[in-house]
């Protein structure tokens, strides 16, 4: 191939005026390792190199608009058989140098635009190149079809021609009339038209320009080719160039804008593009299509029995996830219950204990009525307690409550009071049994304990609004409520609350404590409970 054989060769560009004395140096790499170097006065301002495009992979065109004269050198690598290549040179389309060799006896060495490895160069020749286009060809004798085509061109590009537009019916009817140009074409899209397109006319430079559509309501690109196609249209003896573009790329009725330009990697202002710009409006109507009442019917019914299928669907895999989940939530209430029976099970022993404690305090001081009376409150309270209710009323809770207080006043003789709110019907109104016993049992015990007759305890059960708020408060010295409590009943009260707010998720239980050294009050609130 030549491309592996003939693997370097470059372009020599010099603008020539009556200051110039200093080149500037562009490179470009090709894919054999070869490189096209161009050297241009300091003065030419307007140089665009090297654009390759799509549907001409051999070919780069070089747009020199403000370059006077051209300087063609060409270089080889050392082990390269020159003998085999043979180049053309056209000026204006024109051959002034037609299949020639390479003068062997011209080659001098040369670093190639300043790369280490040593090449040889020749000249090919001078040229005037301001207003003209040069064209060179180079190609090796042992694949004269692989042919390296450099444009240099010299003079202004031209704006795109649209000649005309035409559609294409359905295959069997063949192309529709030609549309003329005007200021806006318009076009109705029916069910048989099948595709637009455009036609221009036919240049050297068709290769160069690229056609894009605008969606002018939304001004969005909605195409882009750079690929001509030819046949079908002919001007003269020769096949215009067109463009073929399927209707449905146009969504909706409306305007649309064509535009053609070069595809040049430059960078020049919007307004100067625009003098290489072809743009033309075209305003679309998309014809709606009429059903039969027999189409219409299959494509209820298709709709109907889509729709009804995807509601099955949605339907069965709701309820799946439904019975999912409450299988979830009724596992994780079970298991809340069951630790909550668990801690249950761990403040009945703790209440016994400090029972049995009083019952043995009141023998040690030998008050034996006294100790009498407690075992019997005491043999009630425990039948209470041992009870396994999960939810007992207000009114069996004041009971428990009052047994207990009266049962401890034997042995420290404090006061207490249970109010409530003469709203709130303690008979009809359940809570979880024993909620605010160690609450009780920590204000006897830690709180008015050391102040005999001067101690005190209220209990209050309050309505507000919806919300039921337990309240237990004594006039004892008081606690730091913010140090860890190691106490056991209030640890298994937090636990206790933890796995009630689990089982009750709509019914929050809310503690709060306060202390200070008048003393500590406890308010247990359940949202929503009433």
């Amino acid at each position: 191939m030549k491309r592996i054989i003939f693997t370097f060769l470059s372009f020599f560009i010099a603008l020539s005026t009556v200051n110039a004395q200093k080149g500037i140096n562009f490179s470009h790499m090709y894919a054999a390792g070869g490189k096209l170097l161009m050297c241009v006065d300091s003065s030419a301002k307007n140089v665009h190199y090297n654009n390759i495009f799509p549907n001409q992979p051999n070919t780069s065109f070089n747009y020199l608009p403000d370059v006077h004269n051209l300087s063609i050198q060409i270089n080889f690598r050392n082990n390269i058989n020159i003998q085999h290549y043979r180049y053309t040179i056209l000026v204006d389309n024109k051959p002034i140098v037609v299949n020639k060799s390479i003068d062997t006896a011209q080659l001098k060495n040369t670093n190639a635009g300043g790369d280490e490895e040593v090449f040889r160069s020749t000249t090919l020749g001078i040229f005037r190149i301001q207003g003209k286009i040069i064209t060179t060809l180079v190609y090796s004798t042992e694949n004269p079809l692989d042919i390296d085509k450099s444009v240099f061109y010299g003079k202004p590009i031209p704006r795109a021609k649209i000649k005309f537009f035409s559609k294409l019916f359905a295959l069997d009817h063949g192309f529709g009339s030609l549309t003329d140009l005007k200021e806006r074409t318009n076009f109705s899209f029916a069910k048989k038209d099948k595709e637009l397109t455009i036609i221009k006319d036919k240049s050297d430079l068709d290769y160069l320009y690229y056609t894009s559509i605008k969606d002018k309501q939304t001004n969005k690109i909605i195409f882009k080719s750079t690929a001509w196609e030819y046949g079908h249209f002919v001007d003269g003896n020769a096949y215009l160039p067109h463009i073929s573009i399927d209707k449905n790329i146009f969504k909706k009725s409306g305007d649309y804008e064509i535009i053609i330009q070069p595809l040049i990697r430059w960078n020049i202002s919007s307004k100067e593009k625009e003098k290489y710009t072809t743009r033309h409006t075209l305003s679309i109507t998309l014809e709606e299509r009429s059903y039969t009442k027999k189409e219409l019917l299959i494509y209820t019914l298709i709709v109907a029995c889509s729709l009804g299928l995807v509601f099955l669907i949605f339907l069965y895999f709701t309820k799946k996830r439904n019975k999912q989940k409450l299988a979830e939530k009724e596992q994780q209430k079970n298991t809340a219950k069951l630790q909550l029976n668990s801690v249950r099970s761990q403040l009945n022993p703790h209440f016994l204990f400090n029972a049995l404690s009083g019952i043995q305090n009141l023998m040690n001081k030998n008050e034996i009525d006294n100790a009498n009376k407690y075992l019997s409150k005491f043999a009630r309270l425990t039948r209470n307690v041992l009870d396994d209710k999960e939810l007992i009323s207000l009114s069996q809770e004041k009971t428990l409550l009052d047994d207990y207080l009266q049962m401890e006043q034997l042995r420290f003789g404090f006061k207490y009071e249970i109010n409530r709110s003469e709203n709130l019907d303690l008979a009809n109104i359940e809570i979880p049994s024993m909620l605010l016993q160690p609450f009780v049992e920590n204000a006897v015990k830690h709180g008015i304990s050391q102040k005999a007759t001067d101690g005190k305890i209220m209990i209050a059960f309050i309505k507000q609004a919806n919300d039921l708020v337990l309240t237990v408060t004594d006039n004892g010295n008081g606690f730091d409520t913010e140090k860890k409590n190691t106490g056991l009943g209030l640890l298994l009260s937090d636990s206790r609350i933890q796995l009630l707010n689990n089982i009750y998720k709509e019914n929050r239980f809310t503690l709060a404590i306060q202390s200070t050294t008048n003393g500590t009050k406890i308010c247990l609130t359940l949202t929503d409970w009433l």
